[in-house]
């Protein structure tokens, strides 16, 4: 059996560490996310934990064996995950629509550089001879050469293709979904899992945070992304009894508050009905879901 030239096998051997490291952080960055937040989210949730236990096991494969397999399969992740990122931004995953933020955009960076450094490794023809003067390579040698080399174009190409995709999508995705229309915005109580709950107009969810005071928001950048603040002076719909006003907040514009306290929807709500932010702990402090009394 032939063995590696000692150089290539310590190329060999950086690249494995090198690849399990960017499989090892991206499930870092993806257990952070579901921990702080993402587990509340129907399916989501669940496919975050998957995703977290199968890179750490990955890179574990990925540091204890030479397997062109396991390294195939680690490739085969990375970009699949990025996928399901960019998918998620441009159109929605499973009724969850993602927002662009610096911990997406830094995941979605790694898992192209984990593709390309471990696609690399599961192609490369490490140990394989050269053709000498002396020694030339056996005709099927120069085969196994010329597929590599094709392997080699076609993994740098999939890359170059994935990074630009991750670009556009960072580049075009929305913000969070407008669940509140410019005005004054109507409030509703609505019976959400056997309890009276404020919602907007649309049915969504009301939140606030308890971090908040009543007359300023903490809630602002990433926070906002994924909690954004129901803007203009609200009005009272069915059911509504409590205490209307407003906040002016950092950017000069007006968020209705109820009781004093700042209102909130929640991008994990995918659709009217739920109530999948209440007593999560997130950007800060705990969020609860106003209750409507009376």
């Amino acid at each position: 059996m032939k063995q590696a030239h000692p150089v290539a096998h310590r190329w060999q051997l950086l690249g494995r560490l090198f690849g399990a490291g960017l499989i090892f952080a991206t499930g870092g960055v993806h257990l952070d996310l579901y921990l702080t937040g993402y587990r509340t989210i129907p399916t989501i949730g669940w496919l975050f934990l998957l995703q977290v236990i199968a890179a750490f096991g990955l890179a574990a494969l990925v540091v204890v064996t030479s397997s062109r397999l396991v390294s195939a399969a680690a490739a085969g992740f990375a970009l699949s995950t990025l996928g399901g990122y960019v998918l998620s931004v441009w159109v929605g995953l499973f009724g969850f629509r993602e927002v662009r933020t610096t911990a997406g955009a830094v995941a979605g960076l790694i898992e192209v550089a984990a593709f390309a450094v471990l696609g690399f490794l599961a192609v490369a023809p490490f140990g394989e001879p050269r053709a000498t003067a002396l020694y030339p390579a056996r005709p099927l040698a120069n085969r196994q050469r010329a597929r590599a080399g094709r392997l080699e174009v076609l993994v740098g190409a999939s890359g170059l293709v994935a990074a630009a995709l991750l670009v556009v999508a960072l580049s075009t995705g929305s913000g969070p979904a407008a669940r509140a229309t410019g005005g004054r915005p109507e409030l509703r109580a609505r019976q959400i899992a056997g309890k009276s709950v404020l919602t907007n107009a649309g049915g969504f969810t009301l939140y606030w945070f308890a971090p908040d005071t009543a007359s300023k928001s903490r809630c602002y950048g990433t926070c906002a992304l994924y909690w954004p603040p129901l803007t203009g002076a609200p009005r009272a719909g069915s059911g509504v009894t409590g205490k209307l006003g407003t906040i002016k907040r950092s950017d000069g514009s007006l968020q209705a508050t109820y009781d004093g306290h700042p209102l909130y929807t929640y991008i994990g709500d995918s659709s009217p009905g739920q109530a999948s932010g209440n007593r999560v702990n997130l950007n800060g402090g705990l969020w609860y879901e106003v209750a409507v009394s009376g």
